[in-house]
């Protein structure tokens, strides 16, 4: 596509946005305030307040985020942010806004790649590892059975079935269920429960509250600012939102028609069905639908991928979509 920048051009970008800050839940808010160099104290400040003492982060060292395997024809991997800790601790931050089918196994994929990755070239080698951390921020509610419902951070490691005691420490996966904080600044009392707050909602301040005014959410506010933003990270960010409320609203439509087909059954076991299958159906259709039209737009095949959550078998292969 052909973009003019002139000041037009900025000016309807800006008014369509309606936004005085960049949306932390998009692909493009996320990674410019946790996936730079720049910014990397908001990133180590975020981790920390995560890991509540339980680890320390210092300092991190960006990673390449785009991981392939052992050899170029193999399955690639791109992470959202990707860095390296003081102590050779690895970590995969991930924003994840859709429901994928087999997204527990995505999670386990990710973490082989900072695994393999340390193993030595040509060298004897002992196995040590370093720990991986594998964080997941989820903007939807994930349902998982082996989860304590009521809490929205979940902790998980290899552990023995029958003591429950932890059997491997180096790795860890962290899913954070952002979709179900409803905390208002009123009830703000962890730096963890500010950032949570932030990423949902920072899209939705006129001004700065005052329950985030310190020095690392001036930083924030001030990285986040949509009127300091270049004519093309403008374009760029209109793209993330397109993306972003594309898939949102192909997700909220599939869940409308799988619970009107599941009322139609008129059993709970049909409801249960039409509500699998509108999400299923739906949200797949809908999802490549969106892809499409990114493609169509200019958009690169990997971004879109990564927008969509959809591999490009799914995009190529479904015909009519």
């Amino acid at each position: 596509m052909c973009y003019i920048c002139n000041n037009k051009t900025i000016g309807t970008l800006m008014r369509q946005t309606e936004e005085r800050y960049i949306s932390l839940l998009t692909d493009f808010g996320f990674k410019r305030i946790f996936g730079t160099v720049i910014n990397k104290d908001l990133l180590i400040c975020f981790l920390n307040s995560l890991f509540a003492g339980k680890q320390v982060v210092k300092g991190v060292k960006y990673l390449n985020s785009e991981n392939v395997g052992d050899v170029f024809t193999d399955r690639k991997a791109i992470f959202d942010v990707y860095c390296e800790g003081e102590n050779g601790e690895r970590f995969i931050v991930e924003m994840q806004n859709a429901y994928q089918a087999y997204f527990k196994d995505r999670s386990l994929f990710y973490s082989t790649f900072p695994i393999r990755e340390q193993a030595p070239k040509g060298k004897d080698w002992d196995f040590k590892l370093s720990h991986i951390y594998t964080i997941a921020l989820l903007n939807f509610n994930m349902h998982e059975a082996a989860f304590d419902q009521e809490k929205l951070s979940h902790h998980v490691q290899l552990c023995d079935t029958a003591t429950h005691k932890v059997f491997y420490d180096k790795l860890e996966f962290i899913y954070v269920e952002i979709a179900k904080f409803d905390k208002s600044l009123d009830e703000l009392e962890t730096l963890y429960d500010k950032w949570l707050f932030a990423l949902k909602n920072l899209y939705k301040l006129d001004e700065r509250p005052k329950a985030l005014r310190d020095r690392v959410f001036d930083r924030l506010f001030e990285e986040a600012e949509i009127a300091k933003l270049t004519p093309l990270e403008l374009r760029e960010y209109e793209a993330s939102q397109f993306a972003y409320r594309d898939i949102k609203n192909s997700i909220d439509t599939a869940k409308r028609e799988g619970r009107a087909e599941g009322r139609a059954e008129g059993r709970a076991e049909g409801r249960a069905e039409g509500r699998a299958e509108g999400r299923a159906e739906g949200i797949n259709l809908e999802k490549i639908a969106t892809a499409r039209r990114m493609l169509s737009d200019g958009m690169a095949l990997e971004q879109v991928m990564k927008y969509t959550g959809l591999s490009k078998e799914q995009i190529d292969s479904t015909p009519n979509a």
